[in-house]
């Protein structure tokens, strides 16, 4: 049973800085074998995208509203995936949910949603 466990959320300050964390147990394949990625929802809106990673790392993609003040990045030898965000508005204040997939969007290489193992998310909020 694949488990995606996202962890680092909290209440922080704009200007701020978030590290999330996630977790993946259970695959059937190597965790390389993966396209991970990182998206955000906040209740009435619809779910989007924040950034996503290859297998190893080579290709990265981050949504407009992050370029610049995030970095994603994964350890494939623990099973990781991780997102640094700096500095945060209050705009980022969203549930981040991580994804695992080994199928992949080829425009942005982000992992196939609707074929993905999703964590239960981990609440972001910031204050202004």
């Amino acid at each position: 049973q694949v488990q995606v466990v996202e962890s680092g959320g909290g209440l922080v300050q704009a200007g701020g800085s978030l590290n999330l964390s996630c977790t993946v147990s259970g695959l059937t394949r190597p965790f390389d074998d993966y396209f991970m990625g990182w998206f955000r929802q906040v209740p009435g809106k619809e779910r989007e995208v924040v950034s996503c990673i290859s297998w190893n790392g080579g290709r990265t993609y981050y949504s407009a509203f992050v370029k610049g003040r995030s970095t994603i990045s994964r350890d494939n030898a623990k099973n990781k995936l991780y997102l640094q965000m700096n500095p945060l508005k209050p705009e980022d204040t969203a549930k981040y949910y991580c994804v695992a997939s080994f199928n992949y969007v080829e425009d942005d290489g982000c992992p196939r949603t609707d074929l993905g193992y999703w964590g239960q998310g981990t609440q972001v909020t910031v204050s202004s």
